[in-house]
């Protein structure tokens, strides 16, 4: 063979394997695109990948640290999330600024799977902008090693006994939450008297704080640093499978009852793959699969019955009725947040 016929047949097999590479590229002009904004590791990915095969969209995956973060970047208009996870509260914000569209839910038939106490929530009363994907509350984890006293209210976030030993979240609603429920208010009362009281309540509180943390607080509680702190139950699950002497307690007075929603924004580009997605992370063996990677709640009846009873006898996961009927779900306050912001500000300056 020449060298002019090798060139030939080198260029022929190139263009051929070109060829075979752009047809096996899920990122092609023929394939679709699902671009899903969530937050981190709030999803087993191997669905991801289940999904891709049986559809053959191909999913663009992102990761936010925080409701405020993704709000940001969807209100600015510059992105094309076609599905997004935002928290009870931030659903009503952006469905009120008009940042979010209805939801097709007649493509969505393992809707039916969702108990039907999450429907018509109060961030979404007419049930038409979201679907529940994950729920839990907020308590107090604690060290059976260095705390003996009952941990059955709010109470003992104020005990002298505990001080430098206690951590609170670094978060204006939460925190603020927890000392109003303290007081018998609610977590979302707009009355300047009432969150005044909650922050001075708070004052008296600090000294007794080792820290106010966000995510590197589960790292001290699961080192035994500290002998308490604020958690989100599925956290809690996870670190007291790492260390039997951790406990976690939701407080007689009540707390926050928590959803995060699977939301498709006004500005998305793919809304019926969007609503392909959510039907298939609501069937149930899907549903159970990333339950038991994620390790919160779901409100999935397919699923439920499909986990171990470990899991759903758990009362940190699935609290009694008796403890949710106290419990309440953050709402959108609007420009009332300012309230908070300042008790806040005045709260951590001094």
């Amino acid at each position: 063979m020449n060298i002019s016929k090798k060139i030939v047949a080198l260029l022929t097999i190139g263009a051929l394997i070109i060829g075979m590479m752009t047809g096996c590229n899920k990122s092609s002009d023929s394939t679709k695109v699902l671009n899903v904004y969530n937050v981190g590791d709030y999803i087993d990915e191997e669905l991801i990948t289940k999904f891709e095969d049986e559809t053959g969209i191909d999913v663009l995956y992102e990761t936010y640290d925080t409701n405020e973060m993704m709000y940001q970047k969807v209100k600015s208009g510059s992105t094309n999330y076609d599905l997004v996870f935002p928290s009870d509260y931030m659903v009503e914000k952006m469905n009120s600024e008009n940042l979010l569209q209805k939801i097709d839910f007649k493509s969505i038939p393992n809707l039916e799977y969702i108990d039907k106490s999450f429907l018509n929530p109060i961030y979404d009363k007419n049930n038409e902008y979201s679907v529940p994907y994950m729920w839990g509350t907020f308590g107090i984890l604690y060290n059976t090693k260095l705390v003996k006293d009952p941990v059955d209210s709010w109470d003992i976030l104020w005990n002298p006994k505990y001080r430098g030993n206690i951590m609170m979240f670094d978060s204006v609603r939460d925190t603020m939450g927890i000392a109003l429920k303290k007081l018998g208010y609610s977590i979302n009362t707009t009355n300047p008297k009432e969150v005044n009281e909650a922050k001075e309540l708070l004052m008296k509180q600090k000294d007794l704080v080792m820290a106010y943390v966000n995510d590197e607080g589960k790292d001290r509680l699961l080192a035994e640093e500290v002998a308490m702190g604020i958690i989100y139950s599925g956290d809690a699950v996870t670190l007291m499978d790492q260390n039997p002497n951790l406990r976690y307690a939701i407080p007689k007075e009540g707390t926050n009852k928590w959803v995060d929603a699977m939301c498709i924004p006004k500005t998305a580009q793919n809304k019926k793959e969007s609503e392909m997605f959510i039907n298939f992370l609501l069937d149930p063996e899907n549903a159970k699969v990333n339950a038991e990677y994620i390790g919160y709640s779901i409100p999935n009846t397919g699923a439920l019955k499909l986990l171990d009873k470990e899991i759903t006898d758990n009362k940190v996961a699935y609290p009694s009725k008796d403890i949710l009927e106290k419990s309440e779900t953050f709402i959108d306050i609007g420009s009332n947040i300012k309230i908070y912001d300042r008790a806040w500000i005045e709260l951590k300056s001094k």
